[in-house]
């Protein structure tokens, strides 16, 4: 047996247990833990799904496809998984702001997993991504626990999964937005999959960001704004970068905020510094955000409150 077999398996006997009592059919059972096996394996109700992050030593010796092999055979022996139920991608390195990760591939594998009694719809086959960031398990749950009641606004809102838990915890007003018709829809199908709805209450809008925000009619009580970390659209009229627009960003959507409203700003970018001036205005809830299946700082995340 392998040491990744080994650590896997040690991880798995935990982690299964674990997400059964908090009623999680989505997590991670391998996080990168070992150097030697840059790997990070997630279970989907049932599926696995495997991100690779090869390292230079690695493709230079010309061992990952070999080491690739070795992951996904333990991966189905701990987790009694057939090697068609296992989806591999590789995380490739890339230049800052060249292009962006795309379309993975021509099938779909769609499954419906649970979180904190949500349903959502991941996509294991087609993108780098599956449509549910493990990560922001715990922001969501934060999200909830203030919506009651309250106008919310969900920027660069991808799937709606922020959206969704805002609906449960009670929120009176929601408006999600996207620039892609792919991430609006299946938002809605998220909606769908909790007896939600698109609405006049709870609107599903398909537009750049910063065109909307410029002309948006606040105040909203409950802000998020989970920005990539660099976007180049053909849709936008400029690029974005995080590092260099996130303070022009965060104090136009800061002034949309009602007089007790939260903002809450993450980035998935790990070599993000908050401009200085902010750093004050701030509160850090990393590590508080990242989950307890997420050994790594996976994104960084703060809150802000209004902007005079």
């Amino acid at each position: 047996m392998s040491d990744f077999e080994n650590r896997l398996r040690k991880n798995a006997k935990h982690r299964l247990k674990w997400a059964a009592r908090q009623g999680l059919t989505a997590f991670r059972v391998y996080d990168l833990d070992m150097p030697e096996y840059p790997f990070a394996v997630d279970w989907y109700a049932g599926y696995g799904h495997i991100m690779e992050y090869p390292r230079r030593k690695h493709l230079r010796e010309g061992t990952i496809e070999a080491l690739r092999a070795e992951v996904v055979r333990a991966t189905a022996a701990v987790l009694s998984l057939s090697e068609d139920h296992i989806f591999t991608k590789t995380h490739e390195p890339m230049p800052w702001g060249e292009r962006q990760y795309g379309r993975a591939g021509g099938g779909s594998t769609t499954v419906v997993v649970t979180e904190n009694g949500l349903k959502f719809e991941a996509n294991l086959s087609d993108y780098l991504d599956t449509g549910l960031f493990l990560d922001h398990r715990n922001t969501r749950a934060m999200v909830r626990e203030r919506a009651k009641g309250k106008r919310m606004l969900n920027l660069f809102a991808y799937t709606g999964s922020f959206s969704v838990y805002a609906i449960a915890g009670g929120a009176a007003e929601t408006t999600t937005v996207d620039l892609s018709n792919t991430y609006c829809e299946w938002a809605g199908r998220n909606f769908a999959l909790n007896g939600f709805r698109e609405s006049a209450q709870h609107q599903l809008v398909r537009g750049d960001v910063l065109g909307f925000v410029g002309g948006a009619r606040g105040p909203y009580d409950l802000i998020v704004l989970d920005p990539p970390s660099f976007s180049a659209s053909k849709k936008m009229d400029t690029s974005f970068n995080v590092q260099r627009d996130h303070r022009r960003l965060i104090d136009l959507v800061r002034r949309l905020l009602s007089e007790d409203g939260v903002l809450f700003f993450s980035t998935n970018y790990l070599d993000f510094q908050l401009e200085r001036s902010l750093v004050s205005e701030g509160t850090e809830l990393t590590p508080r955000s990242i989950p307890e299946d997420f050994r790594r700082t996976v994104h960084r995340c703060w809150t802000f409150g209004p902007k005079d």
